[in-house]
């Protein structure tokens, strides 16, 4: 396995978020760029930033349970071993794919994300999540690039979160107070790079002024040893139409710790 070097997954722990030294070649960007394009022609009714269960496919041309015209390319990234081998180096060996979304700002209109946490809705028992973002194109400053309040994640705290309203793609923001704004880093990365994060962190992004798209791929990982509950299913923190008890698990590695999570719902045969 390759994964994280020493000095990668300390600061993982330490800040909550890391960019390890791992970039996707220029071909596979190229794939990846094309199949956005398809992606945003394919779900024309969808804001781009608001693109979720990207990597689910339904059969025969039909939107998948969320609403989404998924592509299969996705999926296989997200399976991709290096990226995979890097998950590994923090949540140990039994991994679980859940959930993958596209956030792609369009030049000049695209929407802020206000400072969240993603853990305070999703039905995760313990809470616990990788995230790792892949930029499919430049993700800088001027564009809107992820912003990360390092060390946020290490009282393992849930923060209340409140509604906000406006051209924003989440409707949740995290209370006034919580963080010291002056602390908030940028993440800036290039095409094929990609940052990870804890499900603890806070971060957003800003609004997409520039000339330039911005897109990056969230992909969502998760120790077996928590459960996907299907049942107490946690309220969405955005106006996504979300259908997180029908969501499809994929175990990557390992075998399933906890013994409980459903790997047969959502999958179309």
């Amino acid at each position: 396995m390759a994964g994280l070097n020493r000095v990668e997954a300390e600061q993982y722990a330490e800040r909550g978020y890391v960019v390890p030294d791992f970039r996707l070649p220029q071909a596979r960007m190229h794939t990846l760029q094309d199949a956005l394009d398809g992606l945003i022609r394919d779900n024309p009714e969808v804001r781009p930033e608001q693109l979720i269960s990207v990597h689910v496919c339904a059969p025969d041309g039909h939107a998948n349970a969320e609403g989404i015209h998924g592509r299969e390319v996705f999926l296989e990234l997200a399976r991709d071993p290096g990226i995979v081998d890097c998950v590994e180096s923090v949540l140990g060996p039994d991994i679980v794919l859940w959930g993958c979304a596209m956030f792609c700002k369009p030049a000049g209109d695209g929407m802020a994300v206000p400072m969240h946490q993603d853990g305070h809705y999703w039905p995760i028992k313990p809470l616990a999540t990788c995230t790792v973002w892949v930029a499919i194109e430049d993700s800088d400053r001027d564009n809107g690039c992820l912003q990360v309040v390092p060390g946020s994640h290490a009282d393992r705290k849930v923060f209340g979160h409140q509604t906000k309203s406006g051209h924003i793609a989440l409707s949740q923001q995290v209370e006034p107070g919580a963080y010291d704004e002056s602390g908030v880093v940028d993440v800036e990365l290039k095409a094929g790079q990609m940052s990870m994060h804890d499900v603890y962190l806070l971060h957003g992004s800003n609004a997409n002024e520039s000339t330039r798209r911005r897109s990056g791929l969230a992909l969502r990982y998760m120790p077996a040893s928590s459960v996907w509950d299907r049942v107490h299913v946690s309220p969405d923190a955005s106006e996504l139409v979300v259908d997180y008890a029908s969501r499809p698990l994929w175990l990557l590695r390992g075998h399933d710790a906890s013994g409980l999570n459903d790997f047969n719902a959502g999958h179309f045969e």
